[in-house]
């Protein structure tokens, strides 16, 4: 019998019972919602607090982006000749750089700059490992925006708290700026030494030129220097500055900025490097000095935040042929002697642009300008204003008067004698002859003759300054005057007898181009026509056959006059070639005598006359 199947029973397993929870009500979603708010009120407001803790600037400023800016000085051809600052620098936009000019710093600082989102990890995380290799915080794996919100925002310290703040701020500015946009920030606001800020004004203290005309080469030097600017600095360690090109331009080359021809031809160029600042102000410091003054008072502020372009009337080159014509002058005539000085005026007559002015030998050894601030007597470089104020009241060249010894009592009870400079007299004199050979006797006479308010008057006209001294030494040039102002009084005889006031400036921009200064000529007739082209046929003869012989020999129609004061305190001389006027003075500053023999005509004439050889035409 087979055995019985073995029933299996399965005993019943004790289900739970099913639960049906109720839906969500108005109150659970509330509760719920408030939970999530309250959880992102706390998280923000611990992050609120830390960023408030931190003290992390708000960087809504730079977006609207205006620092202080430099104003420029620049000569007629729009070349710099000053900069004036508190910081130098001047803003230029991204379209007034060659294209290389930012691709430079880009792959010199910052070659993942286009693709990163204000911080770079990978050049972060690079720099660390170096500084551990090297155990200092050599490298910091700054991004061109990290170093952007650094500049504007934070302090220079070198602490991990400052470097946090560094990378939210950079942050938040790639999220809230272009990428252009914080290039052409980071050009124009980067220190690159020797006192430039940005691009543009390391561009003119480097190379004298402006961003926009940089070679490939310059561009690759200027993009070496953010790392350590005194280093690599071109003036001062031009082999550094050499070496870190060489680094630019091979980065160029791997990031495809250029090609490795371009590269190798960059490097191959000579580097030029601007004249020293030094230099330039010995011969430009006296006209620009005058600039500022005339500038500051249009603006009715000062120069150094203006932020404006000035545009003068200076011809750079005519500027450095003048310095040059009177230190070699100088030399000439008085070797060895460095006490000496000297002044040099150039202008355009027939609009009084003044091309160039020296008011010394050497600015930065005295700023005091001998050409506006000395005021001395201009001995007979004046009788030209006397001759034509007879001219105008019925005398004639040929009109004549009798040179024979002068006696006239003074105020004081003390007998004036004034004497010819040759000590000799000629009798019956032609006034034609009397000015062409300076003879004082016939110039006194006919002072006498025409009255000494008239020549006061006409003296006015023409640009001299009062008080003009009302006596019959006025004859002989015993008044006051600067070589500026004596030297545009010629200018009528010139100009058909029409007076222009000295200009320097010409106009006076804000640096957005904005019109704030625009200088007009202005024609004053102040002596009759006939009367100004006989003094001008008279001026020629003294240069042709008088005492201003050793300024002959320039070609077309020149003439001027000498002068000389007591004991040879004195020496002038005021000429003209064509429609330029220029004039000379020299003397000592203690007014002594320079000496026997050192007349205009011998010391100051050749300075006119080297100068007006080679000076240009306007």
């Amino acid at each position: 019998m087979s055995p019985a199947k073995k029933k299996i029973s399965v005993r019943p397993v004790n289900k739970p019972k099913r639960v049906y929870k109720k839906p969500y009500n108005e109150k659970h979603i509330i509760g719920f919602l408030f939970s999530i708010s309250f959880c992102l009120t706390l998280f923000l407001g611990s992050l609120l607090l830390v960023l408030s803790l931190l003290k992390v600037p708000d960087i809504r400023s730079i977006a609207e982006y205006q620092p202080a800016q430099a104003s420029e000085i620049l000569d007629r051809n729009g070349i710099v000749i000053e900069r004036i600052f508190t910081e130098n620098r001047t803003v230029v936009p991204l379209s007034a750089m060659p294209v290389y000019l930012p691709q430079a710093f880009v792959a010199a600082e910052d070659s993942r700059f286009y693709t990163h989102p204000g911080l770079d990890l990978w050049s972060v995380f690079r720099a660390a490992i170096n500084n551990m290799r090297s155990g200092r915080r050599g490298q910091g794996g700054s991004t061109i925006t990290q170093q952007v919100a650094r500049s504007l925002l934070l302090t220079p310290e070198k602490t991990y708290l400052r470097k946090f703040k560094e990378a939210i701020l950079a942050w938040r500015i790639d999220t809230l700026l272009s990428k252009d946009d914080i290039l052409h920030i980071y050009l124009n606001q980067i220190y690159l030494g020797n006192g430039a800020y940005g691009v543009e004004a390391a561009a003119q203290v480097y190379f004298g030129k402006n961003a926009r005309n940089l070679s490939l080469g310059e561009a690759a030097i200027l993009a070496g220097l953010p790392q350590a600017p005194s280093r690599y600095s071109p003036d001062r360690h031009l082999s550094a500055a050499r070496a870190r090109q060489r680094y630019v331009l091979n980065r160029m080359v791997a990031n495809e900025y250029v090609n490795e021809e371009a590269a190798r031809s960059a490097y191959n160029s000579p580097v030029r490097i601007a004249e020293n600042n030094i230099n330039k102000r010995a011969v430009n410091g006296y006209f620009v000095q005058l600039v500022k003054k005339q500038a500051e008072k249009i603006l009715g502020s000062s120069l150094n935040r203006a932020g404006v372009r000035i545009r003068t009337t200076m011809d750079s080159a005519q500027q450095k042929q003048a310095a040059d014509a009177l230190m070699d002058g100088l030399k000439a005539s008085f070797p060895g002697d460095k006490k000496i000085q000297g002044a040099f005026v150039s202008l355009d007559a027939c609009n009084g642009r003044v091309r160039a002015l020296v008011g010394g030998r050497d600015f930065n050894i005295s700023a005091f300008d001998r050409s506006t601030q000395a005021r001395r007597s201009a001995g007979s470089l004046f009788k030209p204003l006397l001759y034509a104020a007879a001219f105008e009241n019925g005398y004639t060249p040929d009109s004549t008067m009798f040179d024979s010894p002068l006696s006239i009592a003074g105020h004081n009870g003390k007998t004036w004698k004034p004497k010819n400079f040759t000590g000799k007299h000629y009798g019956e004199t032609s006034l034609r002859e009397a000015l062409v050979f300076s003879r004082n006797i016939i110039a006194i006479k006919l002072l006498r003759k025409i009255g000494v308010k008239r020549v006061q008057a006409i003296a006015e006209r023409f640009g001299i300054r009062p008080p003009i001294t009302a006596d019959l030494s006025l004859a002989l040039g015993a008044t006051g005057v600067s070589l500026l102002e004596i030297t545009a009084a010629y200018s009528p005889f010139v100009c058909e007898g029409n007076y222009y006031s000295p200009t320097l400036i010409s106009s006076i921009d804000s640096n957005d181009g904005k019109k704030i200064f625009r200088a007009k000529p202005i024609a004053r007739q102040v002596v009759q026509k006939h009367v100004a082209n006989t003094m001008k046929n008279l001026l020629s003869e003294v240069i042709q056959r008088g005492t201003g012989k050793r300024a002959a020999g320039i070609t077309g129609l020149t003439g001027g006059k000498t002068g000389t004061t007591n004991k040879n305190r004195d020496a002038w001389f005021v000429g003209f070639s064509g429609q330029r006027v220029s004039g000379v003075w020299l003397g000592y500053d203690d007014n002594k005598s320079m000496g026997r023999g050192k007349s205009g005509g011998v010391v100051a004439a050749p300075i006119w006359h080297n100068f007006m050889s080679r000076a240009a035409k306007p």
